[in-house]
């Protein structure tokens, strides 16, 4: 981000801050909407993002940590919104009755929404740290530095995270039988 740019908007000049919210409104809901996975409470995020950074860019200290600070205002946002959001949801899964008698070609898309079923499932605290890291490419170091948790918090929440993504993957992968059928039911 352009350094004069972000002093000026300290000072308050609201052409600099509105030119530093287009330029980076685009990465932010990227993040925001890997972390929440869902659109609208992605946009809700970087809107929240963008008032509280207006309101606190004067308290930036170091104009050189922009990007950490506010991707840290970021996270907390998607917090809040994914505590606002913790309300009744419907999670279906199609069974199916036999495996496909002809090589599925879609089993990249299968894949992929094996994993966001997963990634749905995470809490919002590790989805952040894997995005981040994943995502952005932090270092767990930076990523501690920039959510204010200890080093060790941020390794056991990518370990769990990983974990359970991997233990979704296997979970769907796992054919059903009629036993297992009847017993959903």
């Amino acid at each position: 981000m352009d350094r004069t740019l972000i002093e000026a908007a300290r000072s308050g000049n609201e052409e600099a801050f509105a030119s530093i919210a287009r330029g980076s409104a685009d990465r932010l809901f990227a993040v925001a909407h890997r972390i929440l996975r869902d659109v609208g409470l992605a946009e809700d995020a970087v809107q929240q993002t963008l008032v509280t950074a207006w309101r606190q860019l004067p308290e930036l200290r170091e104009v050189d940590r922009f990007d950490a600070w506010i991707h840290r205002i970021l996270v907390h946002a998607c917090y809040a919104e994914a505590r606002r959001a913790r309300r009744w949801s419907a999670n279906v899964r199609m069974l199916s009755v036999d495996g496909p008698a002809t090589p599925d070609t879609t089993l990249g898309v299968a894949t992929r929404d094996a994993l966001d079923r997963g990634f749905r499932r995470l809490p919002p605290e590790q989805r952040a740290v894997f995005v981040l890291h994943h995502y952005l490419g932090w270092p767990l170091a930076e990523i501690a530095e920039t959510l204010g948790v200890p080093l060790g918090t941020v390794k056991s929440r990518i370990h769990y995270a990983t974990s359970s993504l991997r233990a979704a993957l296997e979970a769907d992968a796992r054919p059903s039988t009629p036993a297992s059928r009847e017993r959903m039911a």
